[in-house]
């Protein structure tokens, strides 16, 4: 059984803890209203540049001189596997979610016969992906030198990803983030972003003629890589915002957690605390009993 002062150290040791989740967790409380709005902005115009996509890519009719990032390579063997993730821990399942659901699937590819490499954004996914697929990294991308990655970020992986595309060095690539939906329920999600999906619209029932100028091909030629770099600044703030959610859950457990342990600690001092002085009575009544 532990000494009175062994208990007494690890009740002091876990109202520490106690205090740094709980000061985590309000920290997480506040950025993530600040992060949940950013991404909650951002849909309306991604759904916006969607529907203007599928407008124009249902006037087209994919050729060989099509765009090549809606026409793509013509082959389905080399599959990237562009896998974001969070610079910090303490957020609960988040970024193992994230890792599970790219893992399944580099399973499932490889089951096909197919060519599996990865793109990491973030600290957190490397260290799984470069054990278990040493070999299969293609590329990386360096977020911590800023606090929260931003359209620059994703305009940089974006011209890294066409770079890469245009050299051949794969043929498909999916986009593995945790879409946000509230502070207790953050979906890992997959997207093709590369050949970039026809968005799907509904048909219009204005009987409106729109003339594109200049022609159909060369408006998407420019809004391709827009497109992409808009779904990957999308999924950034999706996942800084789920970052923000998943921490401040994971916290909040940690916090009632150490206060229950606490609570059995002090408990456990308490009952120890009044057996010694039993004990010591029982020694006295025994000693004088004996005179």
């Amino acid at each position: 059984m532990a000494s009175l002062k062994e208990l007494k150290g690890r009740i002091n040791s876990v109202k520490s803890t106690q205090k740094i989740t709980k000061a985590k967790q309000m920290v997480a409380a506040a950025k993530l209203r600040k992060a949940q709005a950013a991404a909650e902005a951002a849909r309306p115009y991604a759904s916006r540049l969607a529907q203007v996509m599928g407008s124009i890519a249902s006037r087209v009719v994919v050729s060989e001189s099509s765009p090549k990032l809606l026409a793509g390579t013509g082959r389905d063997q080399v599959h990237l596997l562009v896998v974001a993730n969070s610079d910090r821990g303490l957020c609960g399942a988040f970024n193992s979610n994230i890792i599970k659901a790219a893992r399944i699937k580099a399973k499932r590819l490889e089951a096909e016969g197919k060519t599996v490499l990865f793109y990491l954004v973030g600290r957190k996914g490397r260290p799984v992906f470069r054990r278990e697929f040493p070999l299969a990294i293609l590329g990386d991308f360096d977020t911590t030198q800023v606090r929260t990655p931003g359209f620059p970020e994703a305009e940089a992986i974006a011209n890294e990803l066409v770079t890469l595309y245009e050299a051949g060095k794969f043929d498909v690539a999916h986009l593995f983030y945790s879409k946000f939906r509230s502070a207790l329920l953050q979906v890992p999600t997959e997207q093709q972003i590369i050949p970039v999906p026809a968005p799907k619209v509904e048909a219009s029932t204005s009987g409106a003629v729109v003339e594109y100028e200049p022609d159909e091909e060369d408006i998407l030629a420019a809004l391709l890589p827009r497109y992409l770099r808009t779904q990957l600044f999308g999924a950034l703030l999706e996942n800084a915002a789920s970052e923000q959610g998943a921490s401040m859950t994971a916290m909040d457990n940690a916090t009632r957690n150490a206060g229950d342990l606490i609570n059995r600690l002090t408990i456990q001092y308490n009952r120890s605390r009044q057996a010694a002085i039993t004990t010591e009575l029982i020694e006295i009544i025994a000693g004088a009993e004996a005179l």
